[in-house]
């Protein structure tokens, strides 16, 4: 439960309809796994104490008296087990008979929730035996406990884990549209479980999916469903134990046709950021809850079993990361089509310099050419070699410009930059941080200059990784006139170029691109040694994969520094050590609280995704903030 991750399981035990002893037997059995596991919240399938396809044997006292036995069987059994448990069975309340939830934990009874919507079409009839759950609250005696509270919508609040409220419904609750699983996520409930009978027919088991995910992005919530399996009877249908947990529209884990357990975590804490920063599930005063139950939990780190991608701003498959990278490269042409529209510009001025980022904005450029029917000339691509280039980058930004038919212009800035050092009094052998930013400020005066005897506009290169890194220059690269990179990180911005020489509709750039792939990231600012790059940006700032790791758990979730580097042993922790892990999210933040100032004062660039820093809506913050806070959780956990 450290961070907020709880360990939940869907459960399909073997049931024999009609069998009630045995069907306690099988449920505590259950129980006592999941509790091994660690497990915390458990359900199971839809009456798995008497079987789901009973039928009129619904109507035999024999069975509901059987029923109730087994859980009294099943209270006894789990009395020191502290996983709350949905445990599926028929009740007899008011003279009415229920197809209810029975919520229990360490030997008690929490409460019982009724099934609200019973289905009655096709292979259904649960009318014929069940009432649907009353509107108003009433209490039963069940089991020797006496006053257990009987609603649907009913929540269960932990105690002493903040933010874990659990909510139960049963099978046809979720496929209706006014869900009793809304009610209860507005009320609080942050992890909603399903018990579920629900047969297999030809692609079933996809909408079944869809709901799910669907559910539990609409309510922010987790959503555990579980399904009845094998025991129950086949006459005309076939159960095919369908588990599924969800969180926040991501589907966890999911399991067909197998018993036993799917196990997985959900990590409220993250749920009840979103929640807060969407303010979509505010709770009116007519959706307060009229009663909670409580339960305590032995608080404990979870073993996350969940995966955490190594690159979260990148889709793993081939096909999922292609159509990302299709979609980027839209939006972004269409931000710097409409941009070039609007002005008037007659030109696009990139600075090339044979690396990723002007590559990348290059290209886009190029596609928003294509988009208005333009020529290609009127992209000016602006080598400007210096102390540092190779080359080898001067070659391949010459390449690509030519390649493309952009209008290339060369621009040697080193006597330019000689000429300030000694207006300046700077010494050419001191290799600071003057050195190096005094060429980025004469490039971008180059291009401005550019852009304003063209009639153009001076497209940004710099990516999200290097504005959350404050790895520009102020009034340097810092500045353009339009930034088409600003929003996009850079483990993403290698596969766009990636995807653009291998898929792209330009073959001809195929062996250039490939090129630029493999060369080393680096500003080239100080001198090469021997022909080759000297200055290399990740044995500076630390390797981008990691802060762009660190980024989007920081930007898009809140998370703490603890717990963000517990997701990065867990994600990266092969590759690299604690140690190593540590030393650059301390890093990271350093820059990212120092460099703030850079970032409010951006020029405009296209949003492409949930993750970005502009100072007109994404990242508001003072430039003046400390770290403390942040650096000392860092300390702590070295």
């Amino acid at each position: 439960m450290k961070n907020g991750f709880i360990s939940v399981a869907c459960g399909a035990p073997k049931l024999r309809l009609a069998d009630c002893a045995y069907n306690a037997e099988q449920t505590f059995q259950m129980m006592r796994s999941a509790e091994k596991a660690g497990v915390k919240v458990l359900i199971l399938p839809e009456l798995g104490l008497t079987g789901y396809t009973c039928g009129d044997l619904f109507y035999q006292d024999a069975l509901l008296r059987e029923a109730e036995e087994a859980l009294k069987t099943v209270l006894e059994a789990t009395r020191n087990l502290e996983v709350v448990t949905a445990v599926g069975i028929p009740l007899r309340v008011q003279n009415k008979l229920y197809n209810c939830a029975a919520i229990i934990q360490k030997g008690m009874i929490l409460g019982v929730v009724p099934k609200t919507h019973l289905p009655n079409y096709g292979e259904f009839y649960e009318k014929r035996w069940f009432a649907p759950a009353p509107a108003e609250m009433d209490w039963v005696d069940l089991c020797g406990q006496k006053s257990v509270v009987f609603l649907a919508g009913q929540v269960f609040r932990c105690e002493n884990v903040p933010g874990l409220i659990l909510g139960f419904e049963i099978c046809e609750d979720l496929w209706s549209p006014d869900s009793p699983s809304l009610q209860m996520a507005k009320t609080g409930a942050t992890i909603i479980g399903n018990l579920s009978a629900s047969n297999e027919v030809i692609g079933k088991d996809a909408y079944r999916r869809q709901l799910v995910s669907m559910q539990s992005a609409k309510l922010l919530c987790g959503y555990l469903y579980a399904s009845a399996g094998a025991g129950e009877s086949t006459s005309d249908l076939v159960f095919g134990a369908h588990q599924l947990i969800a969180e926040n529209g991501a589907i966890l884990g999911e399991r067909r046709f197998e018993g036993g357990l799917l196990i997985s975590e959900i990590d409220v804490q993250r749920l009840g950021y979103e929640r807060r920063r969407t303010q979509a599930l505010s709770m009116e005063s007519e959706d307060r809850p009229r009663d909670f139950s409580s339960f305590f939990l032995t608080k404990g780190k979870t073993k996350l079993t969940r995966y955490v991608s190594p690159m979260p701003f990148v889709p793993e498959g081939k096909e999922d990361r292609d159509a990302r990278c299709r979609e980027i490269l839209l939006l972004a042409s269409l931000g710097l089509k409409q941009r070039l529209e609007h002005t008037g510009a007659k030109t696009a001025v990139v600075g090339l310099s044979g690396g990723l980022d002007s590559t990348l904005a290059v290209l886009i450029t190029g596609l928003a050419m294509k988009l208005m029917d333009r020529p290609m000339t009127d992209i000016v691509a602006v080598t400007m070699p210096c102390f540092g280039t190779t080359d080898r980058t001067r070659n391949n930004a010459v390449i690509l410009a030519e390649q493309m038919g952009a209008s290339l212009r060369t621009v040697d800035i080193s006597q330019s930059v000689r000429s300030h050092f000694r207006d300046i009094g700077h010494d050419l052998k001191d290799h600071s941080v003057t050195y190096e930013n005094a060429q980025a400020r004469e490039r971008t005066q180059v291009l401005m200059d550019i852009a304003n005897s063209s009639g153009g506009l001076v497209i940004g290169t710099g990516d999200l990784s290097e504005l959350a890194l404050g790895w520009c220059t102020y009034n340097g690269d810092h500045m353009s006139m339009y930034g088409v990179n600003a929003s996009i990180p850079k483990t993403l911005v290698r596969h766009l170029v990636g995807y653009l020489s291998r898929d792209g509709e330009e073959p001809e750039l195929h062996d250039v691109l490939e090129d630029i792939l493999d060369t080393p990231v680096s500003p080239e600012l100080l001198p090469a040694v021997q022909g080759e790059i000297s200055q290399r940006t990740e044995d500076l700032v630390g390797p981008y994969e990691l802060h762009d790791f660190f980024l989007y758990y920081v930007l898009r979730w809140g998370f703490a520094p603890g717990k963000i580097f517990e997701l990065a042993q867990q994600a990266l922790g092969r590759k690299y050590s604690r140690e190593v892990l540590l030393k650059w999210l301390k890093i990271f933040y350093r820059r990212f609280f120092t460099q703030q100032f850079k970032r409010n004062c951006l020029p405009d660039g296209v949003k492409i995704g949930t993750v970005a820093l502009s100072p007109r809506g994404d990242w508001r913050m003072p430039s003046d903030a400390k770290a403390d806070v942040w650096l000392a959780e860092v300390e702590a956990l070295q």
